[in-house]
């Protein structure tokens, strides 16, 4: 998801697992409201692929061709869009009752990538639905904590347009390819040996709301599937699946209760996480969103001291050890904060966004050795996730402070490229290229400044180029 446009003309297609809840996010559009940002955080991140990576493999989907993306929402809600990739609401996570519930939404739009429902729509619909989108992508994806920006246009918001008659079309159209995606979805969640009841208790509570909701609901939502088609198809195949009353894997199930307890304390206020998680309740989740409300209040010694029994609970907890690394660091104590990230970075290597964290620190010790080590980690970050603008600039600053600045030029050039700003991206990358010796980092400049041409930029690059240039014109 490079950029806001590609994404939309990508053709954001919602196929919904659970429309009724999609009501409030129209209405929202509808009154103008501001578009929701993604959400970017490791732990929630590795949740959703230990959910869904599994799924996909029993769908015959390669996991390395779904990219999945947050977003912060407070609708329940999945969806996914062409391009493979899957977006899931914040309050998916928040409002299921356990993972069995989060699992059966997944496997659900598993179903849609798996029978390729968004290519298989009728070319007009897809205009008609383009017609309908009343904003884009915007850029800007929040990390959890610091509300930093660490994906550049990675990341962004979708907005239901308001032309109900598109979208009563639309959802007429894929009533049997939501049926399809129930069907496949509770057989993938079979091969697995993973209960649909969770699916069914959900389905059962967005029933009770939709039958509150349904004088208020805008037309085109009739035309959709609704959940008590899906609620009884559901129901009858946990009556008769083998894997009905199979518990999940247990580090699912705990990895869900503390992810769900993170997001609430991260996006609701912390009184109102003070109330859901009171004191009396000693368990590993209500801790953990405890210390996060503290930390959110500005109370970091309050916060560290509810996260040191964890930790020697769980020592072995690598996302524990970011958020102590992270409260730290935003209390303006970095050099305190590199011994917990990096020992995150060491529970967790494979995770981009830790090794971003470290990279900060370290580059905030200030120190050359430091500094040197920051530059390896914001590498090594790349190396998983090369499309993380805020990280190529993370690195640029660091190659700028240790001397380097051919380096840092390309650093902040393949920014600029992620960013959209090519006007810039052309002149860093030329300045790169003409100091850099012969390598494979001169050749990579050569390669940016290239990239980066009018002639050789889309329709689309070419409007975000000319706004670029209009910004930079006295």
């Amino acid at each position: 998801m490079r950029k806001a446009w590609a994404l939309f003309s990508a053709l954001v297609v919602m196929l919904a697992s659970l429309v009724p809840c999609l009501a409030p996010v129209a209405a929202r559009a509808q009154g103008g409201a501001s578009p929701v940002i993604t959400i970017r955080d490791a732990e929630t991140e590795a949740l959703l692929r230990g959910i869904a990576h599994p799924l996909f493999r029993a769908a015959g989907v390669d996991p390395a061709l779904v990219r999945i993306t947050l977003v912060e929402a407070r609708p329940i809600n999945a969806f996914v869009t062409t391009g493979n990739r899957m977006f899931v609401n914040t309050g998916l996570i928040q409002q299921a009752e356990g993972v069995a519930e989060l699992a059966g939404v997944l496997a659900h739009e598993t179903g849609h990538i798996a029978g390729g429902h968004v290519a298989r729509l009728p070319e007009e619909m897809r205009n008609a639905f383009l017609r309908s989108i009343a904003g884009m992508l915007l850029g800007g994806a929040a990390a959890l904590g610091g509300g930093r920006n660490v994906g550049g246009n990675a990341a962004g918001a979708i907005m239901l347009g308001s032309q109900t008659m598109a979208m009563g079309e639309l959802y007429a159209f894929t009533r049997s390819q939501e049926q399809a995606a129930d069907q496949a979805g509770v057989a993938y969640l079979d091969r697995l040996g993973w209960s649909s009841r969770g699916l069914a208790r959900l389905l059962g509570r967005l029933q009770e709301q939709e039958l509150l909701a349904v004088g208020r609901q805008d037309p085109y939502f009739r035309t959709h599937p609704l959940s008590t088609d899906r609620l009884e198809f559901v129901t009858e195949h946990v009556a008769r699946s083998p894997a009905s009353d199979a518990p999940f894997p247990a580090a699912l199930d705990t990895g869900f209760r503390m992810v769900r307890a993170k997001l609430d304390a991260f996006i609701d206020p912390p009184l109102a996480t003070w109330k859901r998680y009171p004191e009396s309740d000693a368990g590993a989740p209500a801790r953990y969103a405890r210390a996060i409300a503290q930390y959110r209040s500005g109370r970091a010694e309050t916060a560290l001291g509810i996260l040191a029994p964890l930790l020697r609970d769980q020592p072995g907890n690598p996302w524990l050890r970011e958020l102590q690394g992270q409260i730290l660091f935003e209390a303006g104590r970095p050099r305190e904060a590199v011994a917990p990230l990096r020992e995150a970075a060491r529970l967790a290597p494979a995770e981009s966004l830790i090794r971003t964290a470290l990279g900060r620190a370290l580059m905030e010790a200030g120190d050359p050795a430091s500094l040197r080590a920051a530059a390896a980690e914001f590498e090594a970050s790349l190396r998983l996730e090369r499309d993380n603008a805020f990280t190529w600039r993370q690195l640029g600053t660091v190659e700028g402070r240790l001397g380097r600045m051919p380096q840092a030029d390309l650093a902040l050039a393949e920014e600029a490229v992620l960013e959209g700003d090519y006007p810039n991206a052309r002149m860093l990358a030329r300045r790169a290229e003409e100091a850099l010796p012969p390598g494979p980092l001169k050749l990579r400049a050569q390669d940016l400044r290239e990239a980066a041409k009018r002639d050789n930029l889309t329709k689309e690059q070419r409007e975000q180029d000319d706004a670029a240039r209009r910004r930079r014109s006295p």
